[in-house]
């Protein structure tokens, strides 16, 4: 196995061309206080996976490819389910359609 530390995360933005936005978010009690902290950072990823938003990926160390990309989307573990539209609001949607 390689050293390259792999992260996991959601895709927060993928309005970039083959670059994703990914956040990792971190529990841990902190070491004083003993309260549970809640952290997240952003990391810029290469995706040659064609992810979207709200998909959680898996990221990996990489040589730098860009001023601010040093990781690449290494697979896509969940994809984002689309919101289902409903009958009721299909009904809705082509009854407003039909108004136009």
């Amino acid at each position: 196995m390689s050293t390259r530390r792999r992260l996991i995360g959601v895709v927060k933005s993928d309005k970039m061309t083959k670059t994703v936005v990914v956040e990792i978010t971190r529990t841990f009690r902190h070491p004083l206080y003993e309260k549970i902290v809640h952290t997240s950072k952003t990391f810029k990823a290469h995706d040659e996976l064609e992810c979207k938003s709200g998909d959680q990926v898996q990221i990996v160390e990489s040589r730098p490819l860009s001023r601010d990309v040093r990781w690449v989307v290494e697979k896509v573990i969940k994809r984002a389910s689309a919101p289902a539209v409903t009958s009721e609001e299909e009904k809705v949607l082509s009854d407003d359609s039909a108004r136009n």
